[in-house]
């Protein structure tokens, strides 16, 4: 079968390499953080929502930054806890600004983007317990922050979608609150297994095998990765979970454990859609104002967020 990247993603990526910079991996944690925000400064903005307001929250272990993202329409709105991309190394409550915005608008949900302790100074499990501490306090503070009484939606982009994974049925077996669907953006699902993916997008492709192991290596040991707490589909129970959204990309090492946790959680009968994405990268997706190939999937991941605060 023959493949092809979007054009827009394929000029990306020429324009990436033509740069020559080093490799992520290569680099410190601390100089990869930096790059990650230098990178950032030249991005284009997004769009404009109601309203942005930044504050602090409590996590498992100390305050945690987050992000609100309100529609400029009447609210109380339906809120939505997001968690950001990075490999469990990199990024923050802002990293991911330009696709909050966008979901928000297009959602018409409030959008709380939560920061999470990082490794290789916090390691596992620290930001999944951050996240599970963020979403339940969210849950319980609803009004006071604006937002309507009624479930949460979770969403995140890879790790952020990991994290998300992970607390959704965390969420179903603790009570502590409830979840209205799961968004989940080119997710990690199984990080101990190789598939076909991981060696067919191996290089080249922005997120690189190598990487994938340098992020995990500083956040997981080899004997902790099939622990359903960061390898959702490891769990043994995969019923009673929320509706899911999982969207996988063509071009990425991530694509088939996405695949196979959307086809597992079809399996247990929770309600799936799969959003495979043709030609694109792990990276081409929440590239708002960049890779307009993908404006569609954007708006797609935000109408079923709505439709997950609908039902």
């Amino acid at each position: 079968m023959t493949r092809a990247l979007q054009p827009d993603v394929a000029a990306v990526l020429e324009y990436a390499a033509s740069l020559e910079l080093p490799a992520l991996e290569t680099l410190s944690p601390e100089a990869a953080r930096a790059f990650n925000v230098a990178s950032a400064e030249s991005r284009p903005a997004g769009p404009d929502v109601g309203q942005i307001v930044d504050g602090e929250m409590p996590g498992a272990d100390g305050p945690l930054d987050y992000r609100l993202y309100r529609p400029a329409s009447p609210g109380p709105h339906p809120v939505t806890v997001y968690f950001h991309g990075g490999g469990f190394v990199i990024g923050s409550h802002v990293s991911d600004d330009p696709f909050c915005r966008q979901l928000c608008l297009e959602s018409d949900s409030i959008i709380i983007s939560v920061d999470y302790r990082h490794a290789p100074e916090h390691r596992f499990p620290a930001a999944h317990e951050d996240g599970y501490a963020a979403a339940h306090w969210i849950s319980t503070n609803l009004e006071a922050m604006g937002g309507a009484a009624g479930p949460i939606a979770l969403a995140g982009w890879s790790a952020g979608g990991n994290i998300a994974a992970v607390l959704a049925q965390q969420a179903r077996d603790s009570g502590d609150f409830d979840v209205a669907g799961q968004a989940l953006i080119t997710p990690v699902t199984s990080p101990a297994e190789q598939r076909p993916s991981h060696s067919e997008n191996a290089v080249g492709y922005a997120l690189t095998a190598s990487m994938l192991a340098w992020f995990f290596d500083n956040y997981v040991d080899q004997g902790d990765r099939n622990d359903p707490r960061i390898a959702p589909l490891r769990a043994t129970d995969l019923t009673g979970l929320p509706p899911a959204l999982v969207v996988t990309a063509d071009f990425d090492p991530l694509r088939d454990e996405g695949a196979e946790y959307a086809a597992a959680l079809a399996a247990a009968g929770t309600l799936v859609e799969h959003l495979a994405c043709d030609g694109h990268t792990h990276t081409s997706i929440p590239a708002v104002g960049v890779v307009e190939s993908a404006a569609s999937i954007r708006s797609s991941i935000a109408g079923t967020i709505r439709g997950f605060h609908q039902t």
